[in-house]
C-alpha cells in the first residue's frame, strides 16, 4: 500500500512564481470526505484519476490513486456535491517538488504549497517565499476546502 507524507504551507510571498515550471487546471471533487477515509475524483487537464485517502497521522496517511476515464470521472464529478477550482504550479528546487495550489471560485485567495517527502523527518528545501506549516491543520485539507470554503472563515 502506498503511504503519502505530506507537509503543507501558506506562501510568505509571490517570488515562487518567477520558478513555476508547469501549470495545470484541476477539478476535484469528493465522494466520501468522511475523516477516516476520503474518495475523491480529479480531472487534471486530459487526464482522470479516482483516489482514496485513509485518515491523517501526523503528516502520513495510506493514498491509492487510479487513472480513470476522462468521460468516467466526468461523469463522477456530477455526484460531488461540490467541486474544487484550483491551478497547480509546479517548483522544482534541489530534486524536491512543490505542488503550489491556487484556489479558485469560493476558496479564491488561498494558494497553498505541498511537498511529498520519503519520510516524515526528510530534509527539504526551504525557499524565502514559503511561509507558515498548515500540515495539521485540517481546514486546509482539500476536503475540507470542498464543503467549508475559505471565504467563509
Amino acid at each position: 500500500m502506498a503511504v503519502e507524507i505530506e507537509r503543507k504551507f501558506l506562501l510568505a510571498n509571490a517570488d515562487w512564481r518567477a520558478q513555476v515550471q508547469q501549470s495545470t487546471r484541476i477539478a476535484q471533487g469528493y465522494l466520501n470526505d468522511a475523516p477516516a477515509r476520503t474518495v475523491r475524483v480529479r480531472v487534471k487537464g486530459e487526464a482522470a484519476f479516482l483516489t482514496i485517502k485513509g485518515q491523517t497521522e501526523g503528516i502520513s496517511r495510506l493514498e491509492i490513486e487510479y487513472p480513470i476515464p476522462l468521460a468516467d470521472a466526468l461523469e463522477l464529478l456530477k455526484l460531488c456535491p461540490n467541486v474544487l477550482d484550483k491551478t497547480r504550479h509546479l517548483v522544482n528546487l534541489d530534486g524536491h517538488t512543490f505542488e503550489i495550489d491556487e484556489f479558485h471560485g469560493q476558496n479564491a485567495g488561498l494558494i497553498v504549497a505541498e511537498l511529498e517527502l520519503p519520510s516524515a523527518d526528510a530534509r527539504y528545501p526551504q525557499p524565502a517565499w514559503l511561509g507558515a506549516e498548515v500540515s495539521g491543520d485540517p481546514r486546509y485539507f482539500n476536503s475540507a476546502l470542498s464543503t467549508h470554503p475559505y471565504c467563509n472563515w
